[in-house]
């Protein structure tokens, strides 16, 4: 099946595409009935918002994302543990070439029945077989839908490299990199407190493009792949500053977030104030800082996407059918931004100079960057990453409320005041943000 778009019309509890499975939600459920009862798709997805955000660690570790390609094989009411696990090991070894020496898995502390198969399919001892007792290995979409228990396979890239395997204290390193994720889909998440079995038992496996292309090169970073290094050489030409430094996060950051923007817009998403399109303002907006950290002196996103184009235009025509859009809109939009970024900028700095030691940065400082400069929280946060200095995010958040409380007001006071403070309660309710 072809990949959906990022933009999921019709399911509203979330605001991107962010799995392979999310196009076969219904499926799963038993709420769609299709004439075939296995799919494979290469799906791109976003994460950027919600319960899959992964925004703040681009740029800064080896895998991290905001778009990226999720391979999937999926199963509705036909295979299930035993092949899944046999076709994953088949893939991996045999077909991808990977030594099962390198190689290790996880399954969830419930699920004795997975890691039975794995020692029967693999041959495995029990050590190289991990059981997780959290949410790590139990997979769900969102707050609600289709969701189960998981088994992953991990690829050890050495002792060269600092971190443990999954469970031990130094599993955040990047020694031991999961490359697959094998989702057992039985139940469904009706509420916080109910879950139901699945008319049929499915399969949903991730494995991401862009992890796996890297391993197969050798290397622990997703950044080190073809598409990647285009764009940071194009952005080192731009810039003059080389792109394997000490400025290295600053372009891993704007190649990522060129292609997440590029993505979002060819499926629609333009940038705005508020839903997905204030997602797509901060996405970009990061990047443009990250262009001016690097000495651009005029727009330089724009610049880069006919490096994308090239690369990504092939596989997903959309792009470049929406070619002149995407890059009218980068040019202008940094063009805009970077009028405000030097004041704003500015106003961080004088702040910051006023800290001592281990105090946090104002969050009414941080709202005011927000509120008057159009500078996303995360966007301070980042900023004053490099010097290991925090934001007081409640602070920030009562500023928020305080001007939510001042809207609300206002708009109770125009017109009809019932039906304005009714409709402004609703808007906020069910606002995409």
């Amino acid at each position: 099946m072809e990949s959906s778009s990022l933009v999921p019309h019709n399911d509203p509890t979330l605001m991107f595409t962010n799995a392979g499975m999310n196009q076969f939600k219904d499926v799963f459920t038993g709420k769609e009935k299709r004439d075939y009862k296995r799919a494979t798709t290469s799906q791109k997805c976003v994460r950027a918002g919600g319960k899959h955000n992964d925004l703040e660690n681009v740029g800064y570790t080896a895998r991290h994302h905001t778009f990226f390609e999720m391979l999937g094989n999926f199963s509705f009411g036909d295979y299930f543990k035993n092949d899944a696990i046999a076709f994953a090991w088949e893939l991996v070894t045999k077909n991808f070439g990977l030594s099962p020496e390198k190689l290790l898995v996880t399954v969830h502390a419930t699920d004795e029945e997975a890691a039975g198969i794995w020692r029967k399919v693999t041959g495995f001892s029990d050590e190289k077989i991990i059981r997780i007792n959290s949410d790590d290995n139990f997979w769900r979409m969102g707050d609600t839908g289709p969701c189960g228990p998981c088994t992953e396979i991990f690829y050890d890239h050495g002792d060269h490299i600092w971190g443990g395997p999954p469970g031990s204290p130094e599993e955040d390193g990047d020694r031991f990199i999961e490359i697959w994720n094998n989702v057992f889909m039985q139940y469904e998440q009706i509420d916080a407190d109910t879950r139901i079995d699945l008319p049929a038992q499915s399969v949903d496996t991730g494995m991401g493009l862009e992890r796996i292309a890297a391993t197969l090169m050798g290397s622990n970073s997703n950044y080190d792949i073809d598409i990647f290094q285009a764009i940071m050489t194009h952005s080192a030409d731009l810039t003059g500053v080389s792109f394997k430094g000490d400025q290295a996060p600053s372009h891993k950051v704007i190649a990522d977030h060129l292609r997440a923007a590029s993505f979002l817009m060819a499926d629609g998403v333009m940038p705005s104030n508020e839903g997905r399109g204030y997602v797509l303002r901060r996405i970009m907006r990061r990047g443009m800082r990250h262009a001016h950290l690097l000495g651009a002196s005029e727009p330089l996103m724009y610049k880069l996407f006919p490096t994308l184009l090239s690369k990504m235009g092939e596989a997903y025509p959309e792009l470049g059918r929406a070619g002149a859009l995407i890059t009218e809109t980068l040019r202008s939009e940094e063009e805009r931004f970077r009028v405000t970024l030097e004041r704003g900028l500015k106003m961080l700095d004088e702040e910051t100079a006023r800290l001592s030691g281990g105090q946090n940065f104002p969050g009414d400082v941080a709202f005011k960057l927000y509120d008057t400069f159009g500078f996303p929280l995360d966007l301070t946060q980042d900023a004053l990453k490099a010097k290991n200095i925090a934001v007081d995010t409640a602070g920030f958040d009562a500023c928020m409320e305080e001007q939510k409380k001042a809207a609300r007001a206002a708009w109770s006071g125009s017109g009809d005041t019932a039906f304005g403070k009714q409709w402004y309660d609703f808007a906020e309710k069910n606002r995409d943000d």
